[in-house]
């Protein structure tokens, strides 16, 4: 009986230790710069999030936080990266919707259990577009031609097994069949349309502000239940009957183990970061939602509802 005693007050004791100690690390932390990883290449959407949310956090935390990019495999080979560092916070990843849509198909090299959703930052639609001085002046043009030519008209999109990936096969189910041309570079996909290599593009308006600005490309169909403002006259696709509205989001993920006490110190810094007029700007330019953010308590079950509607759209393909 002394002997089970003296076990179980060893076992408590241990605990007891550990626990402190995480809290602990948790109190101290960071005490050195933390990595920001993201799975794609320098000057897209999400390269753009990291350095800004680097710039306005570093001050927060006192510690550097340097943007590290590892493009590759549809988000895959930078996730991989993620997954091989310790869950203590000192790792954190740019994780967006085209990655997450990785869990969707057959053995995924990463679940939802090896990840923590520390924050969603920018919620938002993805479009169809087209040059400006396009042939195909609305959705109906290019609807048209693509069903009376199946095959023929070529749009560029991040990848197969991605939410581009999904959204079109929901339009080729009515009949408008294209041909995908994946750019694994964020730079090339962008002017893809304008240079001729394609007919249309697949992509978060946000992502190519210039362009619409400069009055180089144009929506011509929005994937969402409903319009935006900013594209009055551009419609969307559940209103003319392809029921498909996989938002893109671009959350912060944390390797799953990493101490709560860590999680809720970057969330809380996150949320900052969302508050300030620079943000705000920015969320505005990448044309998101005024909802877009998300902290801790909440973002795990965001990211999860997603998935389970990608995987619903695969089912129906």
């Amino acid at each position: 009986m002394r002997s089970i005693a003296r076990t179980a007050a060893f076992l408590v004791a241990a605990f007891t230790a550990a626990l402190c100690s995480g809290q602990a690390v948790a109190a101290g932390y960071p005490e050195r710069p933390i990595e920001m990883i993201v799975p794609w290449g320098p000057g897209g959407g999400a390269d753009q999030l990291a350095r800004l949310i680097a710039k306005l956090m570093e001050p927060m935390l006192g510690q550097g936080i340097p943007v590290v990019n590892v493009p590759g495999g549809t988000g895959a080979t930078g996730m991989a990266k993620l997954m091989a560092a310790p869950a203590d916070g000192y790792s954190m990843a740019v994780y967006i919707a085209d990655a997450h849509a990785l869990l969707a198909g057959k053995s995924p090299r990463w679940t939802m259990n090896d990840i923590t959703p520390v924050a969603v930052m920018i919620k938002g639609p993805s479009f169809i577009f087209v040059k400006q001085d396009s042939p195909f002046k609305t959705w109906a043009d290019f609807e048209k031609e693509a069903k009376a030519n199946p095959g023929k008209l070529k749009v560029a999109t991040l990848g197969f097994g991605s939410v581009d990936d999904f959204s079109l096969n929901v339009l080729s189910r009515g009949g408008v069949k294209v041909v995908q041309v994946p750019f694994a570079k964020p730079s090339e996909r962008y002017v893809s349309i304008l240079g001729g290599h394609a007919d249309a593009l697949y992509e978060q308006a946000g992502d190519v502000a210039q362009f619409i600005k400069g009055n180089q490309m144009r929506p011509i169909l929005l994937f969402g239940e409903r319009r935006m403002d900013s594209f009055k006259d551009v419609p969307a696709s559940h209103e003319i009957g392809y029921k498909v509205a996989l938002p893109q989001f671009r959350a912060i993920v944390v390797r799953s183990g990493t101490p709560p006490d860590v999680v809720k110190k970057l969330s809380d810094s996150l949320a900052k970061v969302a508050a300030t007029p620079e943000y705000k700007k920015f969320l505005e330019e990448q044309y998101g939602f005024d909802d877009s953010f998300v902290d801790a308590t909440k973002a795990p079950a965001y990211v999860q509802e997603q998935l389970d509607d990608m995987k619903k759209t695969l089912a129906t393909n």
